[in-house]
């Protein structure tokens, strides 16, 4: 029988630790719920891509967004470009997994609108050209990673990196932040 690397109050204390360095973004952080807002406000919409973990945060957020958080109000446009099957495996097929979200920002990507691009380790090449595509067509590009930051950090307008190499941790913090800007989002307009 294996045993486990660290014990459950462990694992509770490194979340705490990586929890509590969230306030030396929190000027960043409140920067990207302005520009989401300003975003959505103003007619346009937010795309979003990940891989793995960080595609069902994707699309978490997106439905947080169109349907709601806490409050009735309006619906706001935000595509998950990690949930049409067809386009997942007709891409990758055909073209390369490397393009698979840059191709989709080329198509549903316009001016005013914003990329948020998760990576955790940063380095996701296929999260880097959907960045690079993002910026062509002038997008704002929000960026949550992981560790250093990796090389997307680089290639976004706002890198909000989790200072941590435990992916589990970073999503953990990636899932606090994203459920902050939605209530953000709630205090715009609601019935």
């Amino acid at each position: 029988m294996s045993t486990v690397a660290n014990d459950f109050s462990d694992v509770i204390q490194e979340h705490l630790q990586i929890i509590n360095q969230l306030t030396g973004s929190k000027p960043l952080i409140t920067a990207a719920s302005k520009l989401i807002i300003s975003t959505l406000v103003s007619g346009h919409k937010i795309l979003l891509c990940g891989n793995g973990g960080s595609a069902a945060d994707c699309q978490h957020f997106a439905a947080e967004l169109v349907i709601r958080y806490h409050k009735n109000r309006r619906a706001y446009p935000a595509i998950a470009l990690t949930t049409d099957s067809s386009i997942l495996t007709a891409h990758p097929n055909d073209f390369s997994f490397d393009s698979l979200f840059s191709r989709q920002v080329e198509a549903l990507g316009a001016e005013g609108d914003c990329l948020i691009a998760i990576s955790t380790s940063g380095n996701s090449e296929n999260i880097m050209q959907a960045s690079i595509t993002a910026k062509q067509r002038n997008m704002t590009v929000i960026g949550l990673m992981g560790g250093d930051g990796g090389h997307l950090k680089s290639l976004v307008d706002m890198p909000i990196i989790i200072p941590s190499k435990t992916t589990a941790r970073i999503q953990e913090a990636h899932m606090i932040i994203y459920h902050w800007w939605c209530e953000m989002v709630d205090e715009v307009d609601h019935d």
